[in-house]
């Protein structure tokens, strides 16, 4: 590994951080990482909690992800937040998540604009409860100009529902005589998801030790690399992280090749 900054070795100082450190390589840093954070409602529940409980505590572990990825030189981070399938759970549990989601916008965003975050939502906001949607909004809205990290939000989001969505905008433009369906490329489809500017991820993170992708990023994650931990969201911490990215360099990424 190349010399730790002051900065890294401050961040990451406490064991196991040291020896975490010296397995990455600064100059292979993934530059996407997708997280599908997975576990909160597990660990409300081994703590005679309610599953908003669980949720609040998740929220503390992705300010942790973020700090971590900023050290890292990470430059797009995607957190699966709320899916198009979760309206489907409890309503005490739902309304408690919208009501979260507001609430850790508003603490959070002086932070998010002294680290340089910018944030940008993956979904569809127009469903959402309106004061959560606003909240999103003005969020995004303060941190466009920022540009230490990316962090998409992924809410009320499906993977599917994306393709759909990417498919219409396409055809509406192919009946409007705009675009020629022999033009139609994977660059095109591409283009018409909904945070188009972002690369796809290099690195998908899921906790809980679930071994599924939930319809996640399904277009964006075709060649991402998986890493898989037993660890519930809410103790997801920056060390987890660096194993993670450790993990991440010992593969050989062939895209199919050999």
């Amino acid at each position: 590994m190349a010399e730790t900054s002051a900065e890294e070795a401050a961040f990451f100082g406490d064991p196991p951080g040291p020896e975490l450190l010296e397995r990455i390589d600064p100059a292979h840093i993934p530059a996407h990482v997708a997280v599908i954070m997975d576990g909160n409602g597990r660990w409300a529940a081994a703590r005679g909690l309610p599953r908003v409980a669980g949720h609040r505590a998740g929220a503390k572990a992705v300010r942790e992800l973020i700090a971590g990825a900023i050290e890292l030189g990470i430059e797009t981070l995607t957190i699966y937040s709320f899916s198009s399938e979760n309206w489907s759970r409890p309503q005490d549990e739902v309304s408690g998540l919208m009501r979260l989601f507001v609430e850790v916008l508003e603490r959070e965003l002086a932070n998010l604009e002294r680290m340089k975050v910018r944030v940008r939502v993956a979904g569809r906001l127009e469903d959402l409860p309106p004061e959560t949607a606003d909240a999103f909004r003005r969020t995004v809205e303060a941190t466009a100009g920022f540009d230490a990290l990316t962090l998409v939000v992924a809410l009320n989001y499906g993977g599917r529902d994306e393709i759909v969505h990417a498919v219409r905008s396409i055809a509406a433009e192919v009946a409007e005589g705009a675009l020629a369906p022999r033009d139609i490329a994977e660059s095109t489809v591409a283009a018409h998801l909904y945070v188009p500017e972002v690369r796809d991820p290099d690195l998908v993170i899921r906790t809980s030790g679930e071994m599924r992708v939930s319809n996640f990023l399904l277009w964006q994650i075709a060649y991402a690399e998986f890493y898989v931990t037993d660890e519930l969201w809410p103790d997801f911490d920056r060390y987890e992280l660096l194993r993670a990215v450790a993990d991440f360099q010992s593969r050989s990424r062939r895209y199919g090749g050999r």
